[in-house]
């Protein structure tokens, strides 16, 4: 039977050349860890120590340890399930191999050998230097070379990351010892036909005797299948009568199923391959119609509004990521209403921990293949290593049922058309090859049961603009860019795959992070935390078109900053969902963040929810309600996604600021499941001028509309009462409190609010729910509280 002993312990780090001595190292990890825990190097995290380390980037390291392969088998491979990222193997000095991406695992033959294990790694920097010396340049969003190596792009920095370019073992080591045979891969395909679910296993062996007669034995579900190798492949079909459906979270459940398979020489057992399974069937519905080429998924028949969030790396060192912060950071998601998380092109293939925990908790996963924002050389060592990659993981990510969508990478298409690349390139190869052949021909020959796009966002063909709203996926960030955030109600794409607003961490993220400074929107802290093109001009842009600045107060600007953000996105995803079918889904730029840093995430750095992660609660419900601007006037969307149809009343207001009831009515609302409801808002109801609003109450929801930026609004002075109670703080208003927040990080760093955002009219009152917080007392909660003011 085939036997692994992992090598996590015993190896130390060195950096070749250097008489300094060799420091203990962790694996997996990678140098920068390694470097923090012996005191060499200080957090890059904190203050402005990333540009103190960058030398780490531009060294060449070396990991080693002992290695003693015992006899007793026929065949001992090392294996090596990540190298981060161009390495040299060696045993003894005797060389074993060379590797040049992160992104694969890598096997070498090490039977009957012992002595002295060394990984040589050399710098990414080198490496893609080279290969851009010897290819040609390539143009890119950015300076860094990350488009010459397999390597995650974003450890040369991003909009909202830290170039801290990393080495080492970044993934398990171990040895494994077989003799006869092994499997060498397992290909599943599962389908559900006509309540039948049929699972197709692919063998793949490998052996060291030919003369074996070899067979592999499957079961799934009570069922057991068998069949007999020709050579080194054989094929197992299982059939399931009538099994339990797998779904997205907020329709049915997430059953899983075991599946077993094992090699037999004989009835003697030589290898076992175990994963877990889910049966479903997924298309993506791509037909024209009046509006264009939609975009839509389907799962188990049912077309989904897709409530999505993009996804990145959530450690700039991705070997710091564990099963439980996997756990709490997708938790965190589900608990926010999102049902899909696309994992972008500028990361990784994330690990099995991921997609488990996505399987679980129902979050269907659209998978990036890791190119973004640059051209890529399609010319070798570049070409074989990308198939390489693209083989081995569509294979290892088959099995779960949670992964929907291969996509071929993020904004290349879209940056050869629009990012004057055509010119410069001047005939060079720059990745078209990948997403339009080579990729679609390894998901078509090797997964067959999911679809596959060729980037985001994608029009289709070249017969239309890659970005063109109406067909296909899209990308809006001219808003973000230049615009008001009002602008997302200009047009309906059929699936808006990335929008998003700024806004800082949390309060205790940034005390953390900043220790020693004095804050303030543009302290040097601040800036370094900052790493987008002209960022805090554009929030404060995007602020003085709502609000009057705060000059000066810091703590002001940080709470209306998160304010604009969880506003900007509200205002694009309550209108894109008002207009399903048509658009098909949204999928907010971004859930989390690598570090700590203003961003556009709705977590921050240091796992903390701002505003916007409660907000998607009520944008991303199965039930929303929203007031929409539309011809020829106001009208009440129901947007009802849930399975059951939503009947019900619905309560009107027209008020002053002031908490006066200007008019009144009900109506009755009627949404389909899966489906909206426009109630048009009567004449006399509608809000004239910044004095008035509009409030709708339906089944505990609410919608507000206000026609006037806030600068623009004579808000009374707020006032309310604050009183501890079991669990958290009641709040009671005795004027219109607009979006009062309670920062709960500011009352202990460890404390946590279940609630975000929430406007109350007069005489309402919220209780808050807190946690963490050790000695309460109302003005303490006071000082933390937050809402809008009048303008100064």
């Amino acid at each position: 039977m085939l036997e692994a002993t992992p090598l996590g312990e015993g190896w130390i780090l060195r950096t070749p050349g250097s008489t300094a001595a060799a420091l203990p190292a962790e694996v997996p990890g990678c140098v920068h860890t390694d470097l923090m825990a012996a005191g060499v190097i200080p957090d890059p995290f904190l203050g402005r120590n990333e540009t103190e380390v960058a030398w780490v980037g531009r060294r060449d390291w070396t990991y080693e340890r002992d290695l003693s392969v015992p006899s007793g088998h026929e065949q001992t491979d090392l294996v090596f399930d990540g190298l981060d990222t161009v390495a040299e193997v060696m045993l003894d000095g005797r060389p074993l191999g060379r590797v040049r991406n992160m992104h694969r695992s890598h096997r070498f033959d090490v039977t009957g050998l012992s002595g002295r294990l060394t990984v040589r790694f050399v710098s990414a920097y080198a490496e893609a230097e080279a290969i851009r010396g010897k290819l040609g340049e390539r143009p890119a969003a950015y300076a860094e070379p990350f488009q010459y190596v397999r390597k995650m792009a974003c450890s040369f920095g991003w909009d909202w990351g830290p170039t801290l370019v990393t080495a080492g073992i970044w993934r398990p080591v171990r040895l494994e010892h077989w003799s006869t045979a092994r499997i060498a891969r397992v290909r599943p395909l599962v389908t559900v036909e006509e309540g039948l679910g049929r699972v197709e296993l692919a063998v793949d062996v490998e052996r060291t005797r030919v003369e074996a007669p070899l067979a592999v034995e499957a079961t799934v579900g009570g069922v057991r299948a068998r069949a007999s190798l020709d050579g080194t492949q054989a094929v197992v079909r299982l059939e399931v009568p009538s099994p339990r459906l797998w779904w997205p979270r907020g329709y049915e459940e997430q059953p899983l199923h075991d599946v077993e398979l094992t090699l037999l020489h004989g009835d003697e057992p030589l290898d076992v391959w175990r994963r877990r399974i889910g049966f479903r069937s997924v298309e993506l519905d791509r037909s024209a119609d009046a509006h264009g080429t939609g975009f839509t998924l389907v799962v188990n028949g049912e077309r989904l509004f897709a409530r999505g969030v993009n996804w990145i790396p959530d450690d700039v060192f991705p070997s710091r990521v564990t099963r439980a912060r996997y756990r709490e950071r997708l938790g965190q998601a589900a608990d926010a209403g999102v049902d899909l998380v696309r994992v972008w092109g500028g990361g990784i293939y994330e690990s099995e921990d991921f997609y488990d925990a996505c399987d679980e908790l129902g979050l269907l996963v659209w998978q990036d293949f890791p190119f973004a924002c640059a051209a890529y050389p399609e010319e070798q060592p570049l070409r074989g290593e990308v198939e390489a990659e693209a083989r081995e993981n569509v294979v290892r990510l088959m099995p779960h049922p949670s992964l929907v969508l291969w996509n071929g990478n993020n904004e290349n298409l879209w940056g050869f058309r629009d990012w004057d690349w055509e010119g410069r390139l001047a005939g060079e190869s720059w990745g078209e090859g990948y997403y339009l052949g080579v990729l679609p021909r390894v998901v078509a020959e090797l997964d067959p049961t999911r679809p596959y796009t060729a980037g985001s966002p994608w029009s289709g063909g070249w017969e239309r603009h890659p970005n063109d709203p109406a067909h296909g996926t899209h990308h809006s960030w001219e808003v973000w860019n230049r615009e008001d955030y009002a602008e997302y109600r200009a047009n309906v794409p059929r699936f808006m795959a990335e929008f998003g607003w700024q806004a800082p961490p949390a309060y205790a993220t940034l005390r953390r992070a900043l220790p020693d400074e004095e804050l303030a929107a543009d302290s040097p802290g601040m800036l370094h935390h900052q790493k987008a093109d002209d960022g805090n001009g554009k929030l404060r842009r995007g602020l003085e078109r709502h609000f009057a600045f705060p000059e000066g107060d810091f703590d002001r600007w940080h709470y209306l900053t998160q304010v604009n953000q969880a506003r900007a996105v509200a205002t694009g995803i309550e209108h894109w969902r008002s207009h399903w079918p048509v658009c098909a889904g949204t999928v907010l730029w971004q859930l989390n963040d690598c570090w700590p840093v203003t961003s556009w995430a709705a977590i921050d750095g240091d796992g903390r929810e701002k505003p916007l992660c409660h907000e998607l609660r009520r944008l991303y419900a199965d039930r929303l309600l929203t007031l929409q601007v539309r011809e020829p006037g106001l009208v009440l969307a129901a947007v009802n996604q849930a399975a059951e149809v939503w009947a019900g009343a619905v309560r009107l207001r027209r008020m002053s600021v002031e908490g006066v009831v200007i008019g009144e009515t009900s109506a009755s609302v009627l949404a389909e499941r899966r489906s909206v409801a426009l109630v048009g808002v009567p004449r006399e109801l509608e809000p004239a001028g910044p004095k008035e609003f509009l409030v709708a109450d339906a089944d505990g929801l609410r919608a507000l509309h206000f026609p006037a930026p806030d600068r623009e609004i004579p808000y009374p002075r707020p006032e309310f009462e604050v009183e501890i109670v079991p669990g958290g703080v009641r709040v009671t208003a005795g004027t219109l409190v607009r979006d009062l927040l309670l920062q709960a990080d500011r009352l202990d760093p460890a404390a946590r609010a279940d609630r975000g955002l929430v406007t109350l009219l007069p005489g309402e009152q919220v209780t808050i729910g807190v946690r963490g917080w050790e000695t309460p007392d109302p003005e303490t909660a006071r000082s933390a509280l937050y809402c809008v003011e009048p303008s100064r």
